[in-house]
């Protein structure tokens, strides 16, 4: 008994000197960062692991460089740097992983994080990359409930939510007032121009108007690239925390995405991003948001919107094959056409999976199926 309090007080006391350095009680997250590919070269990403080690993160980085206070984990080079960060978040030796590229599955995208110009306010970017959906309002009808996860582990109790004036933003503006009426908590903000309302302008991204800016990932890649480098010409990003984290139903392993042009400053907000992350405990923070959005009748309002999507014919139904590990990805096909190529694989008894590439959308097969899985696809319109 008297060892296991002596042990109890041991690991308190080392939790609260961990939690004075950090800022923040509780273990130091271990976050893992891979170097190579910057276009800024390995030294600007060591130079963005040393910073947030300084304040209190402990960084495993992910190439040939070393420097003090970070753990060094030697690869040869980026796809030999990319499998160390599967293994050790595999093994669970790290909590997140920060890098600059990734394969997330339909259904999971990234919430950004950017420093307001005109303001000097954060912002969410609800999404940056990945797909939530194949279908745009759904995609962003999902992606305000990721921006709200995010948001939330990230400490901001109840942020607002805004709804950038792209197309199907006023669909979106509906499915989440009627999502609000069944008894999610959302809480909207309101545009600075004189007719005010939820959907928001370009000033309004400018000034930070809501807590989290709901897009779609296309155009909310090309916000947190400018929001990021607009004051360097565009080769450099400064500002900011970059991509943000995968985010999903189910989801639960937390990588976030940089550029090959994010700067030292931008790389160490993303893994200061990610810590925050682990601390906040978001996947804890994902299962709550999810339950309570389906409970609120999420479900019920995203049938009726592939319904709506639906041409008036009935399709086939296709089932897929039984399922083996798909390694090979074939780029190329629309997002749109992305589950309808899968489908046609599925038809030839071909085993597939739709997925998001650094380069766009991507169709996952195995290494067998690959070539055969080419010329399906090309012969049927979907790749060239």
């Amino acid at each position: 008994m008297a060892q296991n309090i002596e042990k109890l007080i041991a690991e308190t006391f080392l939790e609260m000197a961990n939690g004075l350095e950090s800022g923040s009680y509780g273990k130091k997250p271990k976050i893992a960062l891979t170097g190579m590919g910057s276009e800024h070269g390995e030294e600007n990403s060591m130079a963005a692991a040393v910073m947030a080690a300084r304040e209190g993160i402990d960084v495993w980085y992910i190439g040939t460089l070393e420097a003090e206070g970070v753990t060094t984990v030697k690869v040869a080079d980026d796809e030999e740097g990319h499998k160390k960060m599967e293994e050790l978040l595999e093994k669970g030796e790290v909590d997140a992983a920060v890098t600059m590229h990734y394969p997330f599955p339909i259904g999971v995208s990234t919430v950004g994080r950017v420093i307001t110009p005109a303001t000097g306010k954060e912002m969410f970017i609800a999404n940056t990359t990945g797909t939530s959906s194949a279908d745009r309002i759904e995609g962003m009808i999902k992606n305000a409930v990721y921006g709200i996860i995010a948001a939330k582990a990230c400490g901001v109790a109840d942020p607002s939510i805004g709804i950038l004036n792209v197309d199907g933003a006023r669909q979106t503006e509906k499915a989440l007032k009627e999502l609000a009426d069944g008894g999610y908590p959302i809480r909207f903000a309101e545009s600075s121009r004189a007719d005010g309302g939820c959907v928001m302008r370009g000033n309004d991204l400018l000034q930070g108007s809501p807590d989290i800016m709901v897009t779609d990932s296309l155009t909310g890649n090309v916000l947190v690239k400018m929001m990021s480098a607009f004051q360097t010409g565009g080769s450099f990003e400064a500002s900011g925390y970059g991509y943000g984290p995968g985010i999903g139903e189910g989801y639960d392993r937390l990588v976030m995405i940089i550029s090959r042009a994010s700067g030292a400053p931008v790389i160490a907000g993303a893994l200061r991003y990610a810590a925050q992350l682990v601390r906040g405990k978001v996947f804890d923070v994902a299962a709550k948001e999810f339950a309570a959005a389906k409970k609120a009748g999420l479900d019920n309002i995203l049938k009726a919107r592939k319904a709506a999507a639906k041409p008036a014919a009935a399709e086939e139904e296709v089932k897929a094959p039984p399922a083996e590990v798909v390694t090979a990805q074939i780029p190329g096909i629309e997002v749109m056409d992305l589950e309808d190529g899968v489908q046609a694989l599925w038809k030839q008894g071909i085993y597939a999976e739709s997925g998001m590439g650094c380069t766009g959308p991507i169709i996952r097969v195995s290494d067998a199926n690959l070539e055969k899985a080419k010329e399906i696809l090309t012969a049927e319109g979907y790749i060239g």
